[in-house]
């Protein structure tokens, strides 16, 4: 498949996906929390790695078979892909993946010395020295192929932060301090990830070159709106069409402070990556595996089996958190009292990738705790103001929002009375940016442990 296709996968599963566990049937109108919950986990299981590998798995090589990789799905795509993987041909490798989130009975293997792929753990979103050598280690484990090798790159979101070597010149604290500062700014995904590609010895392309003459197959979950491969982990094995004056304006629009030595290289294009068209590149196959839209597509027929029509939004939702659930709650709240746009009872779906600004903290305040999935989910209750018929989940499909141990949360029609019967102040809460504690506070947080995948945010309105 040629990358600029990649969007144009089938909606349902490949037949050998199809033995996936189904939830239980829900009541909606009796178990609303329950059937938000069921819908959540049917969005998360169509982007399993273990359902959807097989189908775009090629035969062994006359060569030698290495598996690098990176990403919050890169345990679980390792898992999968050695369990598939025939036990005579050889394979070995090494992927990244964020710390936890490496599949328990491929750790036991793995300490057992009877994983013939190597999984590493490192920070995210934050890089750190782990990261750095597990960038190192990638790039060590294919240096030397010929052309009877194949590559197979397992790459996840996530994999931007996880897979961090910094570019010649660029020390890695510098490299850091930039990374905290493109996550605090609001910048969307595309713009952090084009600035990351210009700063990085590994992405935009550049571990594609590493690879060269072997042959390079690519397969991803997209975590990003537009699924653009480029994107995803910022595109380690993808051409890069971004260019070092285009990042030097975004860390310019963001005031994002670089040293004089960073900023001339932007300006001269001495950090330029890979372009389309690049002949060492030529051959290079990408399958995306996974994408949000398809869970989300699972997620609408759950519904729509349990007699709840179901509406999807869009896969591709960008914005600060907040007012896009202002957004949501307007739209839910038209249909809860005229049925209109949609009759009810519905669910309304939607997916993407939100952002948080958070502005410095006044001297002495305490930070908030929370990501993007709480402050969705609060600003949308604050909007919904108590609307009887409507409940809402919001939650991130890799089980963990931002930093914290949820998921997402929950809330319905009586969040914002019981948490005035708490003392909480859900307009204080969102002006510090603490979500979690709100939630947390009410019971109302969505908690999952690692889901091995990730594909992004998943947002449910139920309209009764």
């Amino acid at each position: 498949m040629n990358p600029s296709a990649a969007r144009d996968l089938p909606v349902e599963p490949p037949s050998h996906a199809l033995g996936a566990a189904t939830p239980p049937a829900f009541d909606a109108a009796a178990d609303p929390r329950g059937f938000l919950r069921a819908l959540y986990q049917v969005a998360v299981d169509r982007a399993m790695p273990a359902l959807n590998l097989a189908a775009w798995l090629p035969a062994p090589p006359r060569g030698r078979t290495v598996v690098i990789g990176a990403g919050k799905a890169g345990g679980a795509m390792a898992e999968a892909l050695e369990a598939l993987w025939p036990a005579d041909a050889p394979l070995s490798g090494r992927v990244v993946t964020r710390y936890g989130h490496t599949p328990p009975a491929h750790a036991e293997r793995q300490r057992e010395g009877r994983a013939r792929i190597e999984v590493v753990e490192a920070s995210h979103p934050v890089p750190d020295a782990a990261g750095l050598a597990a960038a190192q280690g990638v790039l060590e484990a294919v240096r030397g192929l010929g052309p009877d090798d194949l590559v197979i790159a397992l790459i996840s979101g996530g994999g931007s932060a996880l897979l961090s070597l910094p570019a010649a010149g660029l020390s890695f604290e510098d490299k850091q301090a930039i990374n905290r500062g493109l996550l605090r700014s609001g910048a969307a995904i595309g713009e952090m990830n084009c600035v990351r590609k210009h700063l990085s010895a590994i992405k935009g392309g550049r571990l594609a070159l590493a690879c060269h003459p072997a042959r390079l197959l690519t397969l991803a979950i997209s975590d990003v709106p537009g699924d653009d491969p480029g994107v995803i982990a910022s595109g380690p094995t993808v051409a890069d069409a971004t260019t070092c004056a285009q990042a030097l304006a975004i860390l310019d629009r963001y005031r994002i402070d670089i040293a004089p030595a960073l900023r001339a290289a932007l300006q001269t294009g001495a950090l330029e990556t890979p372009k389309p068209g690049d002949p060492r590149l030529a051959g290079h196959e990408l399958h995306l595996i996974a994408t949000p839209q398809q869970s989300l597509e699972a997620a609408a027929q759950w519904a729509r089996q349990q007699g709840v029509a179901a509406h999807i939004l869009s896969d591709e939702i960008e914005g600060e958190s907040r007012e896009v659930g202002k957004v949501h709650a307007a739209l839910a709240r038209a249909v809860a009292r005229r049925g209109a746009p949609f009759e009810r009872p519905c669910v309304l779906l939607s997916g993407g990738e939100t952002t948080v600004t958070v502005a410095p903290p006044a001297a002495g305040a305490v930070p908030g705790r929370g990501g993007r999935a709480g402050e969705f989910l609060l600003g949308c209750a604050v909007a919904l103001q108590g609307e009887a018929r409507v409940h809402a989940l919001a939650a991130d499909t890799d089980g963990i929002d931002g930093v914290e141990i949820n998921a997402g949360a929950l809330a319905g029609p009586d969040t914002l009375a019981r948490a005035a019967a708490l003392g909480l102040s859900p307009d204080q809460h969102l002006e510090r940016h603490d979500a979690f504690g709100f939630f947390e506070a009410l019971g109302d947080l969505v908690v999952t442990g690692p889901t091995y995948t990730n594909v992004n945010d998943f947002r449910a309105l139920l309209v009764l």
